[in-house]
């Protein structure tokens, strides 16, 4: 079916939702086998996986198609734009339960367990610091610094949100060349900040003892930063995407909501790091 001026598209019956729900069941099936030690379990979750990546190509390239084709009208645009704001504003509550977890812990939990009548039932020598260490943490560890690799993540980071708003710029000015430069120093960039992180991760785990059963601070050391990571990640696929279809001459001036959408979400990306630099690397 395809739009009508002042009208709104609407696709032919897909059958990639039924794909991706089978995908998704084999995932979560092989997980579980896996976890209980059944046999058979990896090779589902593997079927999942593959299946998964061939329901995101072909859904995916579905959409593009139909974009590309001239189907899409402003109301589809401004529906796709509320659609992104609001899939970014449940990421933004999503970081904001880990925040409001470490908050609890620095700033009401860990005080009161410094209380006397507390500390006698609990811990006996407990001091109110962070990040929490004394008898009830079986080793102990090194807080991770702000100022050596999470500093350079962090510069890394922000200097990818300037080369993604100069490729933004191009793209507006018609500049194809440009925008493909910049874009491609943005990808290098999520990439290096991907590598920092796994090195520093391997940092924490082999030089400060610093691991997943370091207390209190390292479950939310790694919960935010792996997160936090983990969205880097999937910004940095999103960011290659868009790239490719920069080289095929996709988007121009007037219509490119795809490549305003996975900036929004990369700019969502580098604020989410700036309180995670802040408040879990440097106070």
């Amino acid at each position: 079916m395809t739009s009508q001026p002042g009208g709104y598209y609407l696709p032919s019956p897909s059958h990639w939702p039924i794909v991706g729900s089978v995908a998704l069941f084999l995932m979560a099936l092989g997980g579980v086998l896996m976890m209980n030690g059944a046999g058979g379990g990896g090779m589902v979750l593997l079927a999942g996986s593959a299946i998964m990546i061939y329901m995101l190509f072909g859904w995916f390239g579905t959409v593009i198609g139909e974009s590309e084709s001239g189907k899409y009208n402003k109301q589809v645009d401004v529906s796709y734009r509320w659609a992104m704001s609001w899939f970014i504003f449940s990421e933004v509550m999503f970081f904001a339960a880990f925040f409001g977890a470490l908050f609890y812990m620095r700033v009401l939990s860990v005080p009161w367990l410094a209380d006397p009548d507390t500390e006698r039932l609990l811990w006996p020598g407990f001091a109110a610091t962070w990040p929490v260490s004394g008898p009830g943490i079986a080793e102990q560890f090194t807080p991770m610094g702000a100022w050596g690799l999470p500093a350079i993540n962090t510069a890394i980071l922000l200097t990818s949100g300037v080369t993604i708003t100069v490729a933004h710029w191009a793209l507006k000015e018609n500049k194809r060349s440009m925008l493909n430069l910049f874009m491609f120093l943005t990808i290098a960039l999520g990439l290096t900040f991907i590598c920092v992180q796994a090195y520093e991760y391997g940092h924490a785990y082999k030089d400060l003892n610093l691991t997943l059963e370091s207390g209190a601070y390292g479950a939310t050391f790694y919960m935010l930063t792996g997160f936090h990571g983990f969205h880097v990640t999937v910004g940095t696929i999103m960011l290659i995407v868009i790239w490719l279809r920069c080289l095929k001459g996709h988007f121009t001036p007037e219509q490119h909501f795809g490549f305003e959408g996975v900036a929004w979400y990369w700019h969502f990306v580098d604020v989410v790091w700036l309180g995670l630099f802040v408040f879990v690397y440097w106070l």
